[in-house]
């Protein structure tokens, strides 16, 4: 998925702080979800809770869009990415994943596509809609989360790749059940490839429960239904709730029906640049991705447009709901400057 907003605010993610500074242990902290109107080609608005001003990054993690439930028809045409790994992960409804890599998937609830973008990637995302839907039949109800997750400097300019993974591993506790989308909890690893110590959890729970952390990671949950109780402190779908650093274990009530995603990771040890779709280091390098994929605008459908971020097969020029893609805004008239974790 890609970020479509007409003026992408500028990100810059600090290096995550070392255990010992005032406020990376234990708390709660609940950060309120921003709407953002995408519009365009697609439409929908999502609610981003990453990043956010003082908490820019999770881990390795930086970026969190929800959207839905929405019955509007998603329709991503090809964009660019560099220096991150998308996490797609439906809810409900199905999407069409096509690639420059030549991926062609349809990704269901449960199901887990990652994409690795490395030196650059392009990919589509469209809601597979059922033959038998016509203007009198309503579409199908679309709901997922997108997630980035930055690649460290060593890992950043590897050749984009992509994985689909149609199961994984689940775990059964008093209390809970979670899914393990990618790392490792509870003695359950997710077969997804990542490059920097991190967890994602789709987790189901009914009443009070402890779930095992890894006590080095920091975390943060997003209920998507229901509610939870935490230190007292009550977390209801919406905002993401930031709970610190050094827990062996997240203990928490929730109500019948509750569903929440836990997100964790070793804090990130370098400065992240984020504008649009890319993820870097510098001004420069930002600018100089955008170049690149403005620069294929004329030659999409043709060889030429495989230089950096290749082809998304069934999609070219021409008319169409899937001709075209989606031409990058333009830079704010000012360098990008950094923003800090309070």
């Amino acid at each position: 998925m890609t970020n479509l907003e007409a003026s992408p605010q500028q990100e810059i993610c600090p290096p995550g702080r070392p255990e010992g500074i005032t406020g990376t242990g234990p708390c709660v902290q609940l950060w309120p979800a921003r709407e953002v109107p995408l519009g365009g080609v697609r439409a929908m608005n999502v609610l981003r809770t990453l990043p956010q001003r003082g908490l820019p990054t999770v881990g390795a993690w930086c970026f969190l869009d929800s959207f839905g439930p929405d019955r509007t028809a998603m329709s991503v045409l090809p964009h660019p990415h560099t220096g991150l790994q998308t996490v797609t992960w439906p809810l409900a409804g199905n999407v069409r994943h096509r690639d420059s890599v030549g991926s062609d998937v349809v990704v269901r609830p449960g199901q887990l596509n990652i994409m690795t973008a490395g030196i650059g990637v392009s990919h589509s995302e469209f809601a597979v809609i059922p033959e038998e839907s016509d203007g009198g039949t309503p579409l199908p109800v679309q709901r997922g989360l997108q997630l980035w997750v930055a690649l460290p400097d060593s890992e950043r300019r590897r050749p984009p790749a992509f994985e689909q993974h149609l199961t994984l591993p689940v775990v059964h506790r008093q209390g809970f059940t979670a899914t393990v989308i990618v790392g490792e909890l509870a003695g359950a690893k997710s077969p997804a490839t990542v490059y920097s110590p991190i967890v994602g959890a789709d987790i189901s729970c009914d009443g009070p429960a402890s779930l095992p952390l890894n006590v080095h990671f920091e975390h943060a949950v997003l209920v998507l239904d229901g509610g939870l109780i935490l230190d007292g402190q009550e977390i209801e779908p919406g905002p993401l709730g930031y709970v610190g650093i050094g827990r062996p274990v997240l203990d928490f009530v929730a109500v019948p029906g509750t569903r929440f995603i836990l997100l964790g990771g070793k804090p990130f040890q370098e400065e992240l640049l984020m504008w649009w779709n890319f993820v870097g280091r510098t001004h420069e390098e930002v600018a100089q991705a955008r170049l690149d994929w403005e620069a294929q605008a004329d030659a999409q459908g043709s060889e030429a447009a495989a230089a950096r971020f290749g082809l998304v097969k069934g999609h070219g020029p021409g008319a169409g709901a899937e001709a075209g893609r989606i031409p990058a805004p333009p830079l704010p008239g000012v360098r990008l400057r950094p923003r800090t974790r309070s």
